[in-house]
């Protein structure tokens, strides 16, 4: 299930929109709905901070202080994954908006024809590139791979901590290791460690270290495994150092 997110300056923009983008949804039978849709630039910007945002559309001039690109930018620091289409009518900013890590730019007056195509398109980059997401909860949650730090086994929950937020969901380990790519190598009895995330390691207190201030750890039943892991140049190669002493 993808949510969506909409904000516009005209709410006559925003109703277009959102029959146009449900109408899409039923007539191909996609998982997703609009959670949210706003006039007001600061709201969406706390909305997206609170709750779990996939898609995002939105206009550039917002007939207000701040403009859509600039909200784009201070979404980009909240969430580094959530998918972004401006429907604008300034065609001019097209190029700049792309440097936001933009999947469309569609300009008004927008036709159901290309905004359909946008929206199939949206959901075959999400849904059929198995590799690149990690699909929980029937799609209910979809979290991009890349984005995960580790993985943590806490009681009858998964907890997913990811460069945004965390995510929980009720899984087997067992289960989830089947879903993941080979770079996840449980490193733990409560833990699975996406590799390509981990900055530092001290083998002397068994700590693996991540951007910010995450940690997990090493159990010595799979100490041994995860360091001939450790030893694949194609890890290393990914990580500078790692304490020894």
């Amino acid at each position: 299930m993808l949510n969506f997110a909409l904000c516009d300056d005209n709410s006559s923009a925003i109703d277009k929109l959102s029959k146009m983008l449900n109408s899409i949804i039923i007539s191909h039978n996609l998982e997703g709905q609009i959670t949210f849709s706003t006039d007001n630039p600061m709201k969406l910007l706390d909305y997206v901070k609170n709750n779990l945002t996939h898609v995002l559309l939105l206009d550039i001039d917002l007939k207000d202080d701040i403009s859509g690109l600039e909200i784009a930018e201070k979404i980009r620091e909240i969430d580094k994954n959530i998918y972004i289409i401006f429907v604008t009518g300034h065609f001019e900013y097209s190029l700049v908006a792309y440097k936001y890590k933009t999947f469309d730019f569609l300009q008004k007056p927008l036709t159901k024809e290309r905004f359909e195509e946008t929206i199939l398109r949206l959901y075959s980059d999400i849904f059929d590139n198995k590799t690149k997401y990690l699909h929980l909860d029937n799609n209910k949650t979809v979290i991009r791979q890349n984005s995960i730090r580790f993985i943590k086994k806490d009681g009858m929950k998964v907890i997913f901590h990811t460069d945004s937020r965390d995510y929980q969901t009720y899984s087997s380990f067992s289960k989830i290791s089947e879903m993941l790519p080979d770079n996840f190598i449980r490193c733990h009895k409560s833990y699975i460690v996406n590799m390509s995330k981990i900055t530092d390691i001290d083998m002397s207190d068994n700590v693996i270290s991540f951007t910010p201030n995450d940690k997990c750890y090493i159990g010595p039943k799979y100490k041994d495994n995860f360091m001939e892991v450790l030893k694949n140049e194609y890890f290393t190669n990914n990580l500078d150092c790692f304490d020894n002493t």
